[in-house]
């Protein structure tokens, strides 16, 4: 039945390979030449109705000159005959009349010149252009019959090539139909699923005359009463087996454990999940979607896409603002003339946008929440990132402590913004350091080579290339980030790994001066 098939398949591909598609192709060409044909066809009709057209003006202008010509011949024979009429008028009307005669003579010759142009055109259209066009569409139209019969003569080409494989795979396959034993097929499946059992031997008759002498025949069935240690003795075959037509269990019995344990297990087992925003960014990493407040990103990356986002936001609340204000002046212009439109038409859109604008007041609002926390949380720009306030280590350092082992950089460049528990100073922040603190850069820490090239794509980097010379602004903090500068203007993270940092001797000691300002 497989090679059946095959061979099959074998016809298919032969008659998509050999017919269908120098059909497909065949028939392109033929769309090509029959619009070719069309084409000459209309443009030898419209050269034939063009002669017609000219020999039809011709006709018409020499039959106006020919009733000018008379008219003034008439003309001139009156006044000729008038004794009235001055010599010199004769003579005008006389010149008049024989220059009307010239024109109808003129137009007679050209008249007779288009006539027979016409009829010269007309017998080369209908007895040469239009057969011969009729001709190359008749011999297509044969090419295509033609064709038609070479493809199913190909098509009975391939079917013969495989009726011989095709009619031994049908011996076969009557041969394997015909070699069925159904005798030696049940045989078969009867020694497949033979069980074994022998049948029970005559039941004993029991005396119950004889009290004492009372026995329990070993082959009766109902033996299983006794004292629950005795097995059907059926043969050293059959021990241990059932017989046929008695329901057997087909799994041992399981000994079900009680509910109350599965769920005190469940109550006490402690899930290793050490920070919920560990488990947020991770999430929203598999998603392939970053959260709405932005965690997944570094502190000052997550301040400027939230100051980006209410900055967006409360764009659209003006867009919103001024569409409203111009529905308002619409809808009064509607109260104080109803013929221009009914203002009732707008207190349906007004109602939307009052409800888009409270929304986006509040979304606003939530962002601004966020932007505020992530300002609160980042370090001032004059200190070192390690640096931060008292009050914010006070609040945060149970949270730190617990998150901080789950801190790791995603694969895009970010990472969470939980701080690492720190045993460096900290010293506590006032109003006014934090006042003078954004206004300075932060101070150079050393320098650094980029052993690679470095495309920063993200917001917060920046691109380097290899063998360029940067400081440093930021060590790594366990990250796997460095904040460098290039100059006053371009500064950013990269990769630890992709650059050599050279620290100044100076660089661990310089919160010492910033603690002794702040003391």
């Amino acid at each position: 039945m497989n090679d059946y098939a095959g061979q099959h398949e074998v016809i298919s591909e032969n008659m998509t390979s050999l017919i269908t598609a120098e059909l497909t192709r065949y028939v392109q060409e033929l769309k090509q030449e029959r619009k070719s044909h069309f084409h000459d066809g209309r443009k030898a009709q419209q050269h034939i109705e063009t002669c017609w057209k000219q020999l039809e003006a011709s006709k018409r202008r020499f039959e106006r000159d020919c009733k000018e010509a008379d008219r003034a011949q008439q003309y001139f024979e009156k006044m000729d005959a008038d004794i009235n009429v001055t010599k010199a008028d004769v003579e005008k009307a006389r010149q008049q009349a024989q220059l009307r005669h010239q024109m109808a003579e003129d137009s007679k010759a050209e008249y007779s010149s288009t006539l027979q142009k016409f009829n010269s055109e007309q017998h080369e259209h209908y007895y040469t252009h239009i057969p011969n066009i009729f001709q190359k569409i008749q011999e297509m139209e044969e090419r295509r019959i033609v064709r038609i019969g070479e493809s199913m003569k190909t098509f009975a080409e391939v079917d013969r090539q495989v009726i011989p494989i095709i009619g031994k795979c049908l011996d076969e396959i009557t041969k394997a139909a015909e070699s069925v034993d159904h005798k030696n097929d049940s045989q078969m499946v009867i020694e497949a699923f033979k069980s074994g059992f022998e049948p029970p031997g005559d039941v004993d008759f029991e005396d119950f005359t004889q009290p004492m002498k009372r026995t329990v025949s070993e082959s009766s069935l109902s033996n299983s009463r006794g004292d629950g240690k005795s097995e059907p003795k059926f043969g050293s075959k059959s021990k241990g087996k059932l017989w046929p037509f008695i329901k057997k269990n087909k799994s041992p019995k399981q000994q079900k454990e009680p509910l109350s344990h599965r769920f005190n297990e469940f109550m006490t087992s402690k899930p290793k999940i050490h920070c919920f925003r560990s488990l947020k960014r991770g999430l929203s990493l598999k998603l392939g979607a970053g959260p709405e407040d932005f965690s997944n990103l570094p502190p000052e990356q997550r301040r400027k896409k939230l100051q980006q986002k209410v900055d967006e936001l409360n764009r659209d609340i003006q867009k919103e603002m001024d569409s409203r204000d111009a529905l308002t002046k619409m809808k009064d212009v509607y109260i104080k003339n109803p013929q221009m439109g009914d203002a009732a038409s707008v207190d349906h859109r007004l109602a939307e946008l009052g409800q888009n604008i409270e929304k986006l007041r509040l979304e606003v609002q939530k962002f601004e929440g966020w932007l505020a926390e992530v300002e609160g949380r980042l370090p001032a720009r004059s200190e070192q990132p390690r640096r931060q306030s008292g009050v914010y280590e006070a609040q945060n350092a149970s949270g730190v402590n617990s998150c901080a082992q789950d801190r790791e950089s995603s694969p895009d460049g970010s990472y969470t913004e939980e701080q690492s528990q720190e045993t460096e100073m900290k010293v506590p922040a006032t109003d006014f350091d934090d006042e003078f603190d954004d206004e300075e850069p932060l101070p150079t820490i050393g320098t650094c080579k980029a052993l690679y090239t470095f495309e920063g794509q993200n917001e917060g980097t920046i691109s380097v290339a290899e063998g360029e010379m940067l400081y440093v602004i930021e060590e790594d903090k366990g990250d796997g980030w460095t904040r460098i500068r290039r100059n006053e203007d371009e500064e950013g993270y990269v990769p630890t790994s992709y650059v050599e940092v050279y620290l100044d001797k100076n660089a661990k000691d310089v919160h010492k001066p910033l603690q002794k300002i702040s003391e």
